[in-house]
């Protein structure tokens, strides 16, 4: 139930993530989702891909900096309080959030999160066990 999401190290000048985008379209990888933190001298994008595999090649190949990680992807009732619920869930069994974001996936019932946890495994056996539908990788990368 886990998710691959790669983390790309650039430095913060213009062109950088016009280049990472460049070099995983041309090499078929499609991107699902993404976040960028940043510094005044580099940044963290997270990418949910297609093919990680390629994507982590390709981009190592091009001198890139690439990490893997896995993060768990969470369907969240799209209404208010649909997010807090979760975290709720969450809270109560002690689960830290690293860091969250949004997975735009189709107008609907559900949203879909993005998070990182500091117990993954124990995340997953929380939501699951409280009837939350935690998504697997493959339903994720082709969404």
């Amino acid at each position: 139930m886990k998710v691959e999401q790669i983390s790309i190290f650039i430095e913060n000048k213009s062109g950088r993530l016009a280049e990472v985008t460049r070099v995983l379209g041309e090499a078929g990888v499609n991107i699902r989702a993404l976040s960028l933190a940043d510094t005044s001298d580099f940044g963290i994008l997270r990418l949910i891909v297609d093919k990680t595999d390629a994507a982590n090649e390709v981009l190592k190949s091009k001198g890139f900096t690439v990490n893997k990680t896995a993060v768990v992807a969470v369907e969240v009732p799209d209404r208010p309080l649909g997010l807090s619920s979760i975290l709720q869930v969450l809270d109560s069994s002690r689960i830290n959030v690293e860091y969250m974001y949004a997975f735009v996936e189709r107008c609907g019932e559900n949203a879909v999160i993005i998070f990182r946890f500091d117990d993954t495994e124990g995340a997953i056996q929380v939501l699951t066990a409280k009837g939350v539908n935690v998504l697997a990788g493959e339903r994720v990368y082709c969404m």
